[in-house]
This record gives structure tokens, sequence and C-alpha cells, in this order.
């Protein structure tokens, strides 16, 4: 009965909104992210498909013209794993893929959406919108009868450069701190890790755990809009929140990031450092889950 209320209530809650009386999206919807179909017409009017899986399995076999950013090229791993790469790493690497400033990109992975969306994210800090995700990602372009190929493109450099970086798409842990400390009702924190994660390692205090996996659907491919919305409003999230991202690392949350940003939202920051740098500090308090109480033994004899 409560979840056919809420059901109830959530779908009346997007008829308003639809019917113009509810919170509006502050940010244009659909932008960010295209179906394979439409990939290879983009292809042919000059976007760069930028294949972000690992270097040996692009030499397997990629989309035709496709270039190389494999994660560990956007990355660093120190003082915590998987965290952004500074200015100058990301132009060395744009520049020597072919990658200049007026370029459209179209990213693809093989992982849930998860790599595409970092390095999406990770051009959107530094300047670069022009860039958009393929849903579902490898599996999806040859499904729509893309046939890949092992030749690498021949590349002329050039020159990328990188904007200062964009501090309303990232989050620092004394932001974080500041809001586990004092919680502003506008303002929310969302765990993206599994349940099983948090169930073994515990949370940061006042987070909500919405599993990114949840923003596909099970061939890889992104779940649309309205969808998405709605696996939100169920959290009790709208536009007006303010929303703060993590994952053990960002890199499943930036794939959650670009789902929201799609949909319209944009009172995003995506906490780089995550789960890892939190659990690094002794001074970050830590919300432990809730053991199981063993049930009592029912008495299998006697008469009482």
């Amino acid at each position: 009965m409560i979840k056919k209320l809420l059901a109830i209530c959530i779908t009346a809650i997007l008829f308003v909104s639809i019917s113009g009386c509810g919170v509006k999206a502050p940010g244009e919807k659909g932008t960010e992210i295209i179906p394979a179909g439409n990939a290879m017409d983009c292809a042919d009017e000059g976007a760069i498909l930028v294949d972000a899986r690992k270097f040996f399995d692009y030499r397997k076999g990629h989309a035709p013209g496709a270039v190389n950013v494999p994660r560990a090229d956007i990355i660093v791993n120190q003082p915590h794993v998987n965290l952004l790469a500074p200015a100058e790493q990301i132009e060395k690497i744009m520049s020597s893929r072919g990658i200049s400033n007026s370029d459209l990109l179209l990213i693809y992975d093989d992982n849930n959406n998860i790599d595409s969306a970092r390095l999406w994210w990770t051009l959107k800090i530094y300047g670069h919108h022009r860039v958009k995700v393929i849903s579902g990602g490898f599996k999806a372009l040859k499904d729509a009868g893309i046939k890949m190929t092992a030749d690498v493109p021949a590349i002329k450099e050039t020159v990328f450069k990188a904007s200062s970086l964009d501090n309303e798409f990232i989050a620092t842990r004394n932001e974080v701190k500041r809001q586990v400390d004092d919680q502003k009702e506008n303002t929310v924190i969302i765990d993206v890790r599994t349940k099983d994660e948090l169930n073994q390692e515990g949370t940061i205090p006042g987070s909500i755990l919405i599993d990114y996996a949840g923003n596909n659907f099970k061939d890889g491919t992104y779940k649309p809009i309205q969808q998405i919305r709605i696996m939100y409003l169920e959290n009790g999230i709208d536009y007006d929140k303010n929303m703060i991202l993590f994952g053990k690392t960002s890199i499943r949350g930036a794939q959650a990031y670009l789902a929201l940003y799609n949909a319209g939202f944009r009172n995003l920051k995506l906490y780089d450092g995550a789960w890892v740098e939190w659990l690094a500090n002794p001074m970050n308090p830590i919300l432990k889950p809730e053991k199981p109480k063993k049930q009592e033994e029912e008495s299998s004899g006697g008469c009482g």
C-alpha cells in the first residue's frame, strides 16, 4: 500500500511540474547523452570519437576513426587514487590525441558509461563543453551495426588549452564536512556506491544511498530523463536541491553526475576525494551500518 501511495505521489508531482507549477529544471535537458545510432552521423560531420577504454582493449578493436583516452591518462593517484589530473596533464593528453578546443567530442566506453562520464566531467571542469557521451558505449555501437577496426588513425597533434578549473563542478572535503556538521535542508550528499559497500564500510553521515547502477538499463544504456528524475524524486530530491555526489573514488560519481546534468539538474558537485579521502582522515565522522538484531530463539517444546 505504501509503495502504491508513493507511486501516486510521484506521478502527481511530475504532473504538476510538467504543467508548469512545479520546480523548474535550471538547465537544458538531453544535451549531453546521445544514442549510439546517431554517433557515426555526427562523426561524419566532423565530431571526434573518443574511446575511453583501456589501451589494450582499444587496440583489439574500436569504432572507426576513434582516438584513445583511457582513464589512466586523465587522473592522478596521489595523495589518493583516481583524482582529477592537473590542467597541464589534460592539455598534453588532448593535444597529443589531435583534440582542439573547437572540436565536438563523442565519448564511449565498455564500463557502464563510467569512464566516458569521468572524461566528460574532466573536460567540463576545464572549460571544454563540446562533449557528449554515447549511451551504452562500445556494445551499443556494435548493436547499432558499427563495424569495429583495429586500425589506429593517423593523428595530427594540436594545441588544447584548459580553462581555469570550474569550482562549480567539484566539492572539497571541507565543503562536505561543513554539510555534515551543519546539515542544510536544501543540500544533500549522495553516496553512489552499492548497498553492500555501505553495509561493509559505513558512509558519510547524512548521506543518501542511490546506487549509480540505477541510472542504467541492464544493457548499459542510460535511462531516459523522466526515469532519472523519478528515481531521484523517490529519494526526496528535485531540481531545487544542491547535491554533492561521491563513490569509493569519484569515478562512479561522475556517471551519476552526467545522468543528473543531462536531466536538467545543475546544482551538482562531485566530491573528488570521495570515500577513500574521507576514510583517510581520522577526524571525519563515519556513519557505521546498523548490525542486524539477532532474533530470539523460539522455544520448540514445552507447554508454556
